[in-house]
């Protein structure tokens, strides 16, 4: 696993250690990235952060800032070990946190994100969870992107709060989701 292109293009990334997390190919990282240039200025959220993956190509790119939410103990420990190896800690910011309590957190302490990107376990509802919570919780910015990645076989909402789906595109069994902030979208709707 690599950094794939910005100021840290080619960078090699350290995996978590066992079964528990699913990186991301490079094939769709380098796909979904390329469809959401420019990052320059951008505040990053990286969901389900794993080794970094997704917020680290974020900050080679231009990000400002990116704050990676993680529980898993043994991924958090990769995470760490590549913020500072690729001297990124002080534009980033761990948070060992489960999913519905880091967007309460993130929410709080945090100006609203530009971007968050999102890579939950495959199979579960955790995709849907993502999408209710930031369509509602206040953490987007207006005209804020939120990508997920999920099973092909995951079918999510077109609508979820004030987030909008773009667009959908397939790698194999991976889908990943597009969604957009829309100003005067019924934060009731799901």
């Amino acid at each position: 696993m690599r950094v794939i292109s910005g100021e840290l293009g080619g960078r090699r990334l350290v995996a978590p250690r066992g079964g528990r997390t699913r990186p991301s190919s490079d094939r769709v990282r380098e796909a979904l990235f390329m469809a959401l240039e420019p990052f320059t200025g951008r505040r990053v959220i990286d969901l389900y952060a794993g080794s970094g993956a997704y917020g680290i190509e974020a900050l080679s790119r231009g990000a400002v800032r990116a704050d990676f939410v993680e529980s898993d103990r043994a991924a958090r420990a990769a995470l760490d070990r590549n913020l500072e190896t690729l001297g990124l800690t002080g534009r980033a910011r761990v948070w060992p946190l489960a999913l519905p309590r880091a967007i309460g957190r993130l929410r709080a302490e945090l100006a609203q994100a530009d971007l968050v990107l999102a890579d939950p376990p495959y199979g579960g509802e955790e995709a849907r969870s993502v999408l209710a919570a930031l369509g509602h919780e206040g953490v987007l910015a207006e005209h804020a992107r939120v990508v997920v990645e999920h099973h092909a076989k995951d079918e999510l909402p077109e609508r979820a709060g004030r987030l909008v789906c773009l667009r959908r595109r397939r790698y194999g069994e991976t889908m990943v989701s597009t969604y957009e902030t829309r100003a005067g979208s019924d934060p009731g709707e799901t």
